[in-house]
């Protein structure tokens, strides 16, 4: 209706009172339409705030995608490089490969040992390459292929008293088994670490690990929200005796590999987002074994322990393949805090989290409640000297070698192999018997109220070739990297003697002069010598004077006196000469303390020195390497040349009187200890009790000992007190069951009985009687005037056609 006259705002006003007094008998109004999402959306779209908007988040979500793109391929090639093969492939050091002979002195433990320090694997009933079996005295072995020969089940009885009783193959007798190589040491800087297919990891050692660190490992895809949820819960609930984490395997590999450990929510996102990345690149088999083999499980010395097979060996001396329940219980709870857990250093809190990590292998049926029971219920025991047994003195020094005579080759990206003249079942029998003798000097140190730390070192080698047998360089090496083996620069003291001898026999034999054998009586008595214009008073050690007495006696009791005799005699300058000619250490100076060693060498040095007393007057520098293998292709290691440095007439001399000192001079003690093989040696004392040597060999083995303080300060004991008895241990253990052999005599050597105070002949009267060598037309014919003889008519008779001196 329209009304003329009124506004349309007027009509509008009007219209609803009218339509709202009008009389209805029923409702006609109808809901209101409500607008659909279609057309509101419509209608936003017509606002352009929203237009806006909504662009802008469409620009953000493609670069939101882009940079998950970007991340996504650039964690992606990161990963690749880091974990796919690319990083540089990490050197190795191996040792020499172990043989076992009939009657060789060996114990069933010994051998296996040596067994799981090459990756043998303990079963039921060896039946691959690779496994044995134990019995009470014998082990049945089935060896690995190996440079050209064959695989082979090798049976090796032992007696009741550890000897090597008989080797059979197919019950015919075998005269040898050799082992493989055994690696010492992958050398990656400041790590151990051994790596091992996951094949060879045993069910019982993954099950640990996946039980207590992500037991939703092969459901996830690598970040785990229910994990993280059942984490939380548990820790606020705080049932447990210890927290829970909500970080998956592949997490730590990321944070441990790629990340930094600060703990901020960029980087716990920047690890999600990379485990994601991880997961869609490696199966979860792959990711298992690098995370078994790189997981940081502790500290030993300066290096970090990665992977569970290191552990292994570090913390129980065994391969991964032969750790029980209770031990890998033990290595999968060091992962939460490998430093607060170490079995080392806190056992009983180690001890406790193996025991949460077996009754969670429990609860999730991955053993039975019996056996985590039991294995609850077993002593921790760890390997103390297991870092020690893997001879790490001697690795840095072969590493040392090889960085001096190949530069670079330990840096680059070949794959390279280096084997060593090292034996590991000696290594190990040398740090056994360093551990007990310096537990002994501790003990002496301590009843005579001295101060300070003593300190030893040994070298082991065969003289025959100069190869390094074994190397121990100090006491402890997680304690201290300094190898005194090599580095030590010492006064080699009385161990210098022999060398005073040899160079007198071998200007007898040259020239006639002076007229010494080791028969040739010489008056020990307090004495000055001139040392240019200086007077020059040394004594005898303890002030022990014998008189006259023949050079082999004055050896063998080191008597300092009769060798600066002996070196006045031959002339300073001579003796000075020779040692050059042996070219170690430092130069020695011709005066009259040349004979008591008062130059600088280093124990190492000593031995290659030595080697000529085993070699008729030929001396081999000492050996560590063998070969070398780089990306499969073998390196040549020159050999150094032998050198001769004296005749074998003359040498023999002194290796003759020097094994008086085992019979009856310094080295003694070894014979009442039990050694009882043929030998030579010489103890050494330097000037004011600083230092204590003992070097002694065989005709095989020649070893060095020596004992003080780092300081240089007096370690207050002599030779024969504090390294013999190292030196006699490691012996009696390395050559336990071989026969013994004597030193070849070489031609123009002859023998003549004589008596032990006159060095004339011996008569029947005579109470001790020495079968004493010479140099052909040397030997004595006047027979012993202290016991019957005397310028008898066959003396005068001899002296008269020139048999007589």
């Amino acid at each position: 209706m329209h009304r003329p006259g009124l506004s349309p705002c007027a009509i509008a006003r009007y219209t609803p009172i009218q339509v709202a007094t009008r009389p209805s008998t029923r409702s006609t109004r109808r809901p209101v339409a409500r607008p659909s999402r279609r057309s509101r959306l419509a209608a936003l779209w017509q606002q352009r705030w929203f237009r806006y908007l909504l662009m802008a988040a469409g620009a953000m979500a493609v670069v939101l995608l882009g940079v998950t793109i970007y991340l996504w391929i650039s964690y992606g090639r990161v990963i690749d490089r880091k974990l796919a093969g690319e990083q540089r492939p990490v050197p190795r050091i191996f040792g020499r490969p172990f043989e076992v002979t009939a009657g060789q002195g060996l114990s069933p433990a010994q051998f296996l040992q040596r067994l799981n320090d090459v990756g043998y694997a303990e079963r039921p009933k060896a039946a691959v390459p690779g496994e044995f079996d134990v019995t009470p005295l014998s082990v049945t072995v089935v060896t690995r292929p190996h440079d050209s020969d064959p695989t082979a089940t090798v049976k090796v009885d032992f007696t009741k008293g550890n000897r090597v009783a008989r080797l059979t193959s197919g019950g015919h007798a075998v005269t040898k088994l050799t082992l493989e190589a055994p690696l010492l040491a992958a050398l990656a800087p400041g790590e151990r670490r051994r790596y091992v297919p996951l094949a060879n990891i045993p069910k019982v050692m993954v099950d640990a690990v996946i039980t207590i660190e992500d037991r939703r490992f092969f459901e996830h895809p690598g970040v785990d929200p229910i994990g993280i949820l059942r984490a939380v819960i548990t820790n606020l609930k705080g049932d447990k005796p210890y927290l829970q984490g909500g970080s998956t395997l592949t997490q730590q590999i990321v944070k441990n590999t790629f990340l930094t450990p600060a703990k901020t929510p960029q980087r716990k996102l920047q690890e999600q987002f990379m485990a994601l990345v991880l997961e869609s690149r490696f199966t979860k088999q792959q990711i298992l074994e690098l995370y078994l083999n790189d997981v940081v499980l502790g500290q030993r010395g300066p290096f970090e322990i990665h992977g569970v097979s290191e552990a292994s060996r570090i913390f129980f001396g065994k391969d991964v393949r032969n750790i029980t329940l209770a031990e890998a219980a033990t290595i999968a709870g060091v992962i939460q805090s490998p430093s607060r857990l170490s079995p080392f250093r806190n056992p009983d809190r180690a001890r406790e989290r193996r025991n949460v990590v077996l009754d969670e292998m429990a609860n999730v049926g991955v053993v039975s409640r019996a056996d985590a029971t039991k294995a609850e219920a077993s002593p921790l025991v760890v390997s103390t000297r297991a870092l020690e047994n893997e001879a790490p003195y001697f690795v840095d020094y072969a590493s040392q070698l090889v960085d001096e005579d190949y530069a670079g080759l330990l840096k680059s990206d070949a794959a390279v192999d280096v084997y060593t003249t090292l034996d590991l079942h000696l290594q190990r029998m040398a740090q056994e018997a360093l551990n007990e003798g310096i537990t002994q000097v501790d003990k002496q140190l301590a009843a005579r109220k001295r101060k300070g730390t003593a300190q030893a070192a040994i070298v082991a080698v065969d003289p025959r070739t100069g190869d390094i047998l074994a190397m121990v360089g100090g006491r402890a090496y997680n304690q201290s990297q300094y190898n005194r083996a090599v580095a030590a620069k010492r006064q080699p003291g009385s161990t210098f003697k022999p060398f005073v001898y040899l160079t007198a026999f071998q200007s007898l034999a040259e020239t006639g002069q002076p007229d010494l054998t080791p028969a040739t009586v010489i008056t020990d008595e307090p004495t000055t010598f001139k040392d240019g214009e200086n007077d020059y008073t040394p004594s005898n050690y303890q002030n022990e004077y014998d008189g006259p007495i023949t050079l082999r006696r004055a050896l063998a009791l080191s008597r300092n006196i009769v060798a600066i005799k002996v070196a006045e005699q031959v002339g300073y300058d001579k003796v000075a000469d020779l040692w050059k000619k042996v070219g170690v250490g430092t130069p020695a100076r011709p005066y009259p303390s040349i004979a008591l060693g008062v130059f600088e060498v280093s124990p190492v040095e000593m031995t290659s020195a030595y080697t000529i007393f085993a070699n008729n007057g030929t001396m081999h520098p000492l050996r560590a390497l063998t070969s070398i293998v780089e990306n499969g292709k073998a390196r040549a290691v020159a050999e150094p040349p032998a050198k001769t440095i004296a005749r074998p007439d003359a040498t023999f001399l002194v290796v003759n009187m020097m094994r008086s000192v085992m019979n009856e001079g310094t080295g003694a003690a070894a014979r009442s200890a039990g050694f009882t093989l043929d030998a030579a040696g010489k103890s050494g004392t330097t000037n004011d009790l600083r230092d204590a040597w003992f070097i002694g060999l065989t005709p095989e083995l020649l070893t060095a000992v020596w004992v003080g303080f780092d300081n240089n300060q007096p370690i207050g004991l002599s030779g024969s007190q504090a390294a013999l008895p190292i030196w006699t241990s490691f012996m009696k253990r390395a050559l336990a069951g071989r026969p013994s052999t004597s030193f070849d005599v070489p031609e123009d050597i002859v023998f003549a009985d004589i008596d032990k105070d006159t060095g004339q002949l011996a008569t029947p009267a005579c109470p001790v009687v020495i079968h004493e060598a010479f140099l052909a037309g040397t030997e004595p014919h006047q027979t012993c005037e202290l016991h019957g003889g005397g310028h008898g008519f066959l003396s005068t008779l001899g002296g008269w056609i020139g048999l007589g001196r």
